[in-house]
């Protein structure tokens, strides 16, 4: 979450404006009771409001907040049936670390995990490890302590007297990674993009691994443009690379959104516990796993994959229940929801959700190239995510001229700046989810095409400050 700071030194509203900032019929009855003006909004009031009047204020406020439906910004779920919201309210009171206290919630838990085993080849789901967590970030500082307790066990003449691990990835990783090598000291490798290739090259990513890697990340469905990385190429380097110089480096795949994606439209794609050096895969539930935020899942193939010495132990109805979590006290109504989805969808309904996110995609990418004003750089036929820049010949307006005016329309289409070595390229990327669908997709266009000849007709592009757009790391 973004840090924030008290009032940003704003002056305090005056008893005017308080007073005029409460609609007298936000009274509890009468218009003309004695309550006159609004709460103090940066220290505490100095007594309670009726809590119909709390609602109102807070709902006002929030009205300026952008619709989720409409940001095509965001990988995560804006839109669940009615029925996994009866549930996650009646399940936002429990604590999941309370799994002596609420059992049923910690075995749909298990049985998440269990699914997810299955679903992503474990040698043996039953002797796989997992947990839940509070979404990819969490999930991805566990699986790179486990890396790095692993390594460290392997290097205990070295480490931590003059050895300094390292963590191998592409540049194009979600910002989780770098906070997890500030937080546990580790120095980041990453492998520059090159010319059309936008996320890791495998024998790149060899070549910057020794002694002291922990690991290499792949992401499967990088965030900027929405393509997978080469997982079975990659541990094909690593094997190699062992075969040559005794390196035994293990995987960690960040399948924070693909993992939810490839399992069901590209079953043939090798990317998972298939490839022996993958040791652990994680994946957001409240991305493609359809469920609101947030949540995420890590899994380990088999326990020898997860020190022993990271898992805390409680009791659990009178047995031994382990836990593997940054985070203690959280509610289980993600969890539940997650569960919920699995039992409602089953392999085919997911199939069937993430195809009609994919086609429209798809078809979508392709009503942007046929306007010969821009040219794309993936097409949303790996996620349903597709990036586009301007084509060269366009000197009127760039994609944050185009951004900001959609954004006008209420549509959130990011636009930045890609990392080294192409900080040259300036991009739009549209996410597309379930909930957004073909109308919602037509309509996008038919407000893009009305913004066109007024973006045609500038003399030069009208957004000069990109530096918000070189930091994205959504």
């Amino acid at each position: 979450m973004p840090l924030h700071q008290g009032s940003h030194g704003k002056p305090a509203p005056s008893e005017e404006h308080r007073r005029l900032a409460l609609n007298p019929f936000f009274g509890e009855a009468d218009p003309t009771a004695p309550m006159v003006a609004a709460p103090p909004t940066h220290v505490l009031p100095d007594g309670p409001l009726p809590p119909a009047t709390a609602y109102r204020l807070v709902h006002d406020e929030l009205m300026l907040d952008g619709n989720s439906r409409l940001n095509l910004a965001t990988f995560v779920t804006t839109w669940m049936e009615p029925q996994a919201g009866v549930l996650m309210a009646e399940c936002r009171d429990k604590n999941m670390i309370d799994k002596d206290e609420y059992p049923r919630t910690a075995e749909l838990e298990r049985r998440c995990t269990a699914m997810l085993a299955d679903l992503w080849n474990a040698p043996d789901p039953s002797t796989a490890v997992g947990c839940s967590t509070t979404g990819s970030s969490e999930a991805c500082m566990l699986a790179g302590m486990a890396l790095k307790r692993r390594w460290a066990a392997r290097n205990p003449d070295r480490y931590p007297a003059s050895a300094r691990p390292n963590l191998v990835m592409g540049v194009n990783v979600q910002v989780c990674w770098e906070k997890f090598c500030t937080f546990w000291e580790v120095e980041p490798r990453q492998v520059p993009m090159e010319g059309e290739r936008f996320h890791l090259d495998p024998q790149a990513a060899a070549e910057l691994c020794d002694e002291n890697t922990i690991g290499v990340v792949g992401i499967l469905g990088s965030t900027f443009d929405g393509s997978y990385e080469p997982i079975a190429e990659l541990c094909a380097a690593l094997d190699d690379l062992q075969e040559r110089t005794g390196l035994d480096i293990p995987v960690h795949v960040d399948g924070a959104s693909g993992a939810m994606v490839a399992p069901f439209l590209d079953p043939d794609l090798v990317w998972d516990f298939r490839l022996p050096r993958v040791s652990s895969i994680n994946t957001s539930g409240h991305k493609y796993g359809l469920v609101y935020p947030g949540v995420g899942w890590a899994l380990w193939r088999s326990p020898a994959e997860l020190p022993e010495e990271l898992v805390f132990r409680v009791n659990y109805l009178g047995g031994d229940m382990p836990t593997f979590a940054l985070n203690f006290s959280r509610p289980g109504a993600q969890v539940v929801a997650q569960y919920y989805t699995f039992l409602r969808l089953g392999r085919e309904g997911y199939r069937a959700v993430q195809q009609a996110s994919r086609d429209i995609a798809g078809r979508l990418a392709g009503e942007f190239e046929a306007l010969e004003d821009f040219r794309l750089l993936t097409r949303g036929d790996e996620l349903p995510v597709f990036a586009v820049t301007t084509e060269p010949g366009v000197k009127a307006y760039d994609v944050f001229d185009v951004s900001r005016r959609l954004r006008e329309r209420g549509w959130l289409v990011p636009a930045y700046t890609f990392p080294a070595n192409r900080q040259d390229l300036s991009v739009l990327r549209v996410v597309c989810r379930n909930g957004f669908s073909s109308d919602l997709a037509e309509l996008l266009m038919d407000d893009l095409r009305d913004l066109l000849p007024e973006l045609r007709s500038q003399t030069h592009p009208l957004s000069r400050d990109k530096g918000p757009g070189t930091a994205f790391h959504h």
